[in-house]
């Protein structure tokens, strides 16, 4: 990629926000809609996980094959290819006639959905390569989500009740076709030196994986653990045929050797933590707070802002302190806080109490607004240049395997806990144990925080990078010599 004036970067840098921000407006805004989806297209809990998961699903099995597509073929032609799909996919999204048709559609949004957030990730990655710069343009990129986290819930609450769910698709539609334009007329291509080979196999599998298990969280509590159990067993192969093949390829989907770096392990896992607490959250606050306490989905917005208001003013903080002080006091402050927040929730009946609700949801805010950023910079910033695509896809695929396993694990309890009774008169009890697994999450960020982001484990992670690079060398030289 030519080197380019600050202003372009800057401009390169908004860009590949716009992707971003249609994508996580769009997850944000649906879920306030989903009581009205509920009642509308008449769903079960199930159909409500499944309208949320379809498209998490389809984005994390695709996200490397997009992250590894685009370091070969080239970021700016992918990123254009995902903002077409995705832009045509919310429009058959606000068609959608019955639920199922919807959940079809939201998989063919995932598919160009796909192909932003990793492929921009590694843009921006590739287009700021001072660190420090690289740093502050990655808290840019986690105050976007705190944008679409308190205008989403806004946005669709307001849209639910003048127009209809529907029209949440329709915003996609002006910033999708303005993103496509302006990326066409500013941003360079750019690729890896050498082209990474596809990995059909590996692929299957992961989609395998991951749809498999999926399925049997969810489907468990209407149809029973037996029948569900092929479905299990088919991702525990899954992962162990992943875990034989990839490693025996020359270039593989997912590349192993990344999870020597200790940092990158620890952001991996950080990261699943972390959104499985988002997904988890978001799905029980909107049901608890319009079937629950029969607010509106206008009302049901405004009670998010204490939630994504922090994690709007905490993204660029977190950055500028991962630039600064390195990842561990932005993790140390999201596990902490997130914490503290579900137990709130867990241990206190903070559903009852609107001071209480009020201070869950500000610790939340703020904990999430913390943790992006030192995800991202951890595991981009320890990996050669060359392999920036797909390292981003494999941290972007933690979050939203994290946010699917949130919605399915949460909404299972959920839906076991109140079983043939209604919201109304169930939901605080049967939401216990939920918050409990959320606070779970949080323990997870706050110890993995502390324990992978010290001297030794920036040392593993110089190793890895060393030994990927000095791979990436002899295999270069293998195919120069035939």
């Amino acid at each position: 990629m030519p080197e380019l004036s600050h202003r372009r970067r800057l401009l390169v840098l908004a860009i590949c926000c716009s992707s971003l921000l249609i994508v996580s407006l769009d997850n944000t805004a649906l879920n306030v809609a989903l009581p009205s989806l509920q009642r509308e297209l008449h769903a079960t809990t199930s159909g409500l996980q499944w309208t949320i998961d379809a498209y998490t699903l389809v984005l994390a099995s695709l996200l490397m094959l997009a992250g590894s597509t685009a370091d070969r073929i080239g970021r700016r032609k992918v990123f254009m290819t995902g903002l077409t799909v995705f832009t045509a996919g919310s429009l058959l999204c606000s068609l959608a006639p019955n639920l199922e048709l919807l959940i079809v559609f939201r998989m063919i949004q995932a598919v160009g959905g796909s192909m932003l957030n990793p492929v921009a990730m590694s843009i921006i990655t590739n287009t700021f390569t001072d660190a420090r710069e690289r740093a502050r343009a990655i808290g840019a990129w986690g105050a976007v989500i705190g944008i679409s986290m308190a205008a989403g819930p806004l946005v669709g609450g307001l849209l639910v009740e003048s127009v209809g769910w529907r029209a949440i698709f329709w915003v996609n539609l002006p910033v999708g076709l303005t993103a496509l334009l302006l990326t066409l007329r500013f941003v360079p291509e750019s690729r890896a030196p050498r082209a990474r080979r596809p990995d059909p196999v590996g692929q299957v599998l992961v989609i395998a994986l991951f749809g498999s298990l999926t399925y049997a969280i969810i489907e468990a509590p209407d149809s029973g653990p037996a029948s569900v159990l092929p479905f299990a067993a088919l991702a525990a192969l899954a992962l162990a045929a992943l875990l034989w093949y990839e490693p025996r390829r020359e270039e593989p989907l997912i590349d192993l050797r990344f999870f020597r770096s200790v940092p990158f392990s620890g952001a991996t896992v950080i990261a699943v933590a972390a959104f499985a607490a988002l997904g988890g959250f978001l799905f029980m606050s909107t049901l608890y707070l319009q079937n629950v306490r029969g607010l509106s989905a206008m009302h049901a917005g405004l009670w998010m802002l204490p939630m994504a208001v922090p994690t709007f003013l905490c993204a660029p903080l977190s950055g500028r302190l991962v630039a600064a002080r390195g990842p561990r006091p932005s993790l140390l402050l999201a596990g902490a806080a997130m914490t503290a927040s579900a137990v709130l929730f867990a241990g206190f009946e903070a559903e009852t109490s609107n001071v209480t609700l009020f201070l869950g949801y500000l610790l939340f805010g703020i904990g999430f607004g913390f943790v992006n950023a030192p995800i991202t910079n951890t595991a981009v910033s320890g990996m050669p240049r060359s392999q920036a695509g797909v390292a981003a896809a494999v941290a972007s695929t933690s979050r939203q395997l994290g946010q699917t396993l949130g919605v399915a694990v949460v909404g299972a309890v959920l839906a076991a806990g109140v079983g043939a009774s209604s919201y109304r008169d169930m939901f605080v009890s049967a939401a216990v144990p939920g918050w409990w697994i959320l606070t779970g999450c949080g323990i997870c960020v706050l110890v993995l925080g502390a324990l992978t982001s010290g001297r030794w484990a920036r040392a593993s992670a110089e190793r890895a990078a060393e030994r990927i690079q000095s791979a990436q060398v002899r295999e270069a030289s293998k195919v120069g010599a035939q």
